[in-house]
């Protein structure tokens, strides 16, 4: 008589791979949060493949919404959302800007009614970087309209 075979080593993709068809039953309602866990733990101590297999034996492996086609370990590609100038991305840095160059402003304003300092230095703060701001801005908008949906390949 020969020998079993052992079994074959495990790679980290595999484990990732089992971990996260774990999580899909998870949020399906097929595991509980501490089975869960408990075979979460055992996916990433295995070293075997039939160690793997034994954490998932009792899973199916297609879900019924699998049948039509789509598999829950497909990942759909990201569609970022259009931005615009109300999006957070763009609109916290222009009201930062606002604010540094009021204060700025408020400050020369300040010298200029209270002493004989006039040079209006505070356009060394407003000028540049709001050319580097608009730059920026019109860049990213610009990118957005030439990419529509966001996908960013050539």
């Amino acid at each position: 008589m020969s020998d079993p075979v052992p079994s074959i080593r495990t790679s980290d993709s595999e484990r990732d791979r089992v971990a996260q068809l774990l999580q899909t039953h998870f949020a399906q309602g097929r595991l509980d949060h501490e089975e869960f866990t408990d075979r979460l733990g055992r996916v990433y101590k295995s070293r075997t493949a039939d160690e793997l297999a034994t954490v998932t034996r009792d899973l199916p492996e297609r879900d019924l919404a699998d049948l039509h086609g789509a598999s829950p370990l497909q990942e759909e590609p990201l569609i970022a959302p259009p931005i615009s100038m109300r999006d957070p991305a763009l609109m916290v840095p222009w009201i930062l800007y606002a604010g540094v160059n009021v204060l700025c402003f408020v400050i020369w304003l300040i010298l200029f009614l209270t002493t004989d300092y006039n040079y209006p230095w505070f356009l060394w703060v407003l000028g540049p970087w709001g050319i580097v701001m608009s730059v920026v801005t019109f860049g990213v908008l610009a990118s957005q309209r030439s990419h529509p949906g966001g996908d960013h390949s050539p």
